[in-house]
């Protein structure tokens, strides 16, 4: 009985491993080299296209600012009714005005406000007649917002913000791939592990076969087969997880890669096992150049530096110069009045200074001041930000050592495991070891395949971790990341 419900419970592991296959079947298997994979992740990656949209926001801020320095024309018509008294009569009398008034107005990058307008009237009193004039007015800030700094800062701002949102967005970019280097390397580890465990029950299968043959011999107990049995069943039971863990990391590389949920991936790149050389300094060096962290945290820093120079510009006095100059000409015609008005017949001009200055100035002080902080603590963040930078290269180039070293030793401990397996196993045909000490010594066999399987693994890992922390995992995939990257989402 017992053997029977061995047998069924066999027959139904084969059915339902048999119903996964066609699973797979459904498409052909896909050949994915590892240059592919990172293509995949950089173009189909749903987090980086989210990651996008916010240079592209910002590009948008820097049209948006720009938008300063668009003309501004006006139109406007009037009419006003009034009394007026007579100091020589002492009578009312009643005046009707009615004018029409157009300009454009134009700021200049020195702060400079030019303004041009023409008006053209009919006023109705005593006696009737036409008024026309053409004007041009000037007005330029001396101390507090001049120049073209303080003209231009939101502009400015909008720019040093997408280089900010460009650099986070290839910090993103180098994660993803980085983690789909990982992935890949993980998957190929499970595969690895899946056939060892596959060898693993070949043999536990063997031995089984054998020992049945012995104990029917008499060589060895009946006891001696159950234990086979045990040690097989356990294999069966490894083997089964193996392959879930790789259709469970097949899943998440066809998510990262937006790939057919039925495909089957078959990885055509295996690990490097060759030995990377790296100078730290060079390392250290070339992360300081290439982290996008810090160029951003760079770009945050001209920010607060630009708006310290404003900021500090806006605590002076607002001092103006005004400047105007005109044409006009009245008439009790009209064509006569615009000839008037035409020859410059009745010029005018003027000039003005204007100062104004709050008493105590504490909106202006404080927000120099808070200027003045945030500069400083933008400082020191990128001064914390290099120094985590330097700590984790170093730190990478250690993995990357220590890592290429674990390679040697696990093949080393591979090669013994293999050799006392063979020693166990020639003990054991002549009954000099039990089949308990070869499933004993096979699982340490097992253990050393797997240790060896994941150094190489661990090691290309390192290497990724590095190309990461130096900046140069995306120079080192070719891809490129241009400040247009983002301008498509604007169309």
């Amino acid at each position: 009985m017992k053997r029977t419900a061995k047998t069924t419970a066999a027959v139904a592991i084969c059915l339902v491993l048999g119903a996964a296959v066609p699973a797979f079947a459904q498409q052909d298997p896909i050949n994915l080299t590892l240059k592919e994979a990172i293509r995949l992740g950089f173009e189909r990656n749903l987090d980086l296209k989210v990651d996008l949209y916010n240079p592209a926001m910002a590009e948008a801020d820097i049209r948006r600012s720009l938008g300063i320095y668009d003309p501004l024309a006006f139109l406007g018509a009037s009419y006003n009714r009034s009394n007026s008294s007579n100091t020589l009569t002492f009578k009312s009398q009643e005046i009707d005005e009615a004018f029409v008034n157009a300009g454009v107005s134009q700021l200049l990058p020195t702060g400079t406000l030019v303004e041009v307008t023409a008006d053209s009237g009919w006023i109705d009193n005593s006696a009737k007649f036409y008024t026309n004039a053409l004007n041009v007015s000037v007005s330029q800030p001396l101390l507090r917002n001049f120049g073209k700094e303080a003209t231009e800062l939101e502009i400015n701002v909008s720019r040093f913000s997408k280089d900010e949102s460009l650099e986070r967005f290839r910090t993103r970019l180098s994660d993803t791939v980085a983690q789909v280097r990982n992935d890949y390397f993980r998957l190929y580890n499970l595969r690895e592990v899946l056939a060892v465990r596959r060898t693993s029950l070949a043999l536990a299968s063997r031995i089984l076969d054998e020992t049945k043959g012995r104990v029917r011999a008499g060589v060895l107990p009946a006891m001696e087969i159950l234990n086979a049995e045990f040690v097989a069943a356990t294999r069966e039971k490894e083997v089964i997880d193996a392959e879930r863990g790789v259709r469970d990391q097949m899943d998440v590389l066809r998510v990262t890669l937006q790939l057919d949920p039925a495909v089957e991936i078959v990885l055509a790149d295996e690990p490097s096992r060759e030995s990377y050389a790296v100078s730290q300094d060079a390392a250290l060096a070339l992360a300081l150049q290439n982290r996008p962290e810090l160029a951003a945290q760079r770009s945050v820093v001209k920010i607060t530096d630009l708006q310290q120079r404003v900021a500090k510009n806006r605590t002076l006095p607002d001092l103006l110069l005004n400047a105007n100059v005109g044409v006009g000409g009245d008439d009790r015609r009209f064509m006569r009045g615009l000839e008037k008005t035409a020859t410059a017949e009745d010029p005018s001009w003027g000039v003005g200074l204007q100062i104004s200055y709050p008493l105590g100035n504490r909106a202006a002080e404080n927000g120099y001041i808070r200027s003045r902080l945030a500069m400083e603590q933008a400082q020191t963040q990128l001064q914390s930000l290099e120094a985590g930078i330097a700590r984790d290269v170093k730190a990478a180039i250690r993995l990357v050592e220590s890592s290429y070293t674990q390679i040697e030793v696990t093949s080393r401990g591979r090669a013994y495991a293999e050799e006392r397996l063979r020693a166990f196993e020639k003990r054991h045909a002549v009954g000099l070891a039990t089949t308990k000490d070869v499933f004993d010594v096979e699982e340490d066999l097992v253990t050393a395949k797997g240790n060896q399987i994941q150094a190489v693994v661990d090691y290309n890992n390192s290497i990724t971790e590095l190309w990461r922390v130096t900046g140069e995992i995306l120079e080192r995939e070719g891809i490129r990341v241009s400040e247009r990257q983002a301008d498509p989402l604007l169309r």
